[in-house]
């Protein structure tokens, strides 16, 4: 892969979380760092490539406490949007790949000889979803009257924004974690069920679609949908909605394991969360 080294940091004890890992919510804030370095690095900028409208990531190992980072960065010549960048975070000690990230942006550019230009690894590409942005745009009460649940309030202060005053890409993430316990109580994934079987909740893929955005002063809600179950993972839709106008800010779509914390191995989700999930996405909720 011909890339730019983009971020070196390591894993701080206060970006991990109730599993021990850090949370995702960390990887997005890298992927952002590591973005903003590859757009001078490549001599990119947002007049040329015009706003990034989704960015997709799939985590494929655990980070702990101490461990380095090191993000490297490319174009990808074969990606799914007008013009897609690819990020890879490795732990680099050991070589592991712990996440992949794409982002897409509307416009079209030629870079078939761009030195820092590549295909696309396999490792990035989506899986649980499609590539595009989410695009659709539900109001708070419908989705609510089909079903689905809040899961989230909360507000935007200016230590969530970048110098212009636009929520960062950690800001809609953590927003997400916050809310997605309470979207877990709701399809049957109980804290003290977790709790009393030594289990955890994990994200192992997710997107971010940027809407109208927010910014500082905002106050936001967030509605969840279930929109599929399979033996050892499902699927949700957060709707981020800024709550005095009621316009649609960003969409997260994530796909949830249950994790053994012993094992660290996804388990296979009982029949009962199965079919009670089952029925929550056929019904929009």
């Amino acid at each position: 892969m011909a890339h730019a080294e983009t971020l070196r940091s390591i894993v701080n004890t206060w970006e991990c979380d109730e599993n021990a890992h850090m949370n995702v919510q960390f990887y997005y804030a890298h992927f952002d760092t590591a973005a903003r370095h590859f757009a001078t690095l490549a001599g990119l900028d947002e007049d040329m490539t015009g706003p990034r409208w989704v960015r997709h990531v799939r985590y494929h190992s655990e980070l702990r406490v101490a461990e380095l980072i090191l993000v490297r960065s490319a174009i990808a010549l074969d990606g799914p949007h007008p013009l897609t960048l690819v990020h890879e975070l490795i732990e680099p000690v050991s070589g592991r790949l712990a996440a992949t990230a794409i982002d897409g942006y509307a416009r079209t550019l030629d870079v078939a000889d761009h030195p820092f230009a590549t295909p696309l690894p396999d490792s990035a590409q989506p899986r649980s979803f499609e590539a595009r942005a989410i695009t659709e745009t539900p109001d708070s009460e419908a989705l609510l009257s089909a079903g689905a649940a809040i899961t989230y309030r909360g507000a935007i202060h200016p230590r969530h924004c970048d110098r212009d005053g636009a929520a960062l890409d950690q800001t809609y993430i953590s927003a997400f974690t916050d809310g997605a316990p309470h979207a877990w109580e709701v399809g049957g994934l109980a804290a003290r069920w977790l709790a009393e079987n030594g289990l955890g909740r994990v994200a192992v893929e997710m997107k971010l679609s940027l809407a109208t955005g927010l910014r500082a002063g905002d106050l936001v809600h967030m509605v969840t949908k279930y929109t599929g179950v399979a033996r050892k993972t499902f699927t949700f839709r957060h709707h981020l909605f800024e709550s005095r106008t009621g316009r649609l800010a960003a969409v997260g779509d994530a796909t949830g394991v249950v994790m053994d914390l012993a094992t660290r191995k996804a388990i296979e989700l009982p029949e009962r969360i199965q079919d009670h999930i089952r029925g929550m996405a056929r019904r929009g909720g």
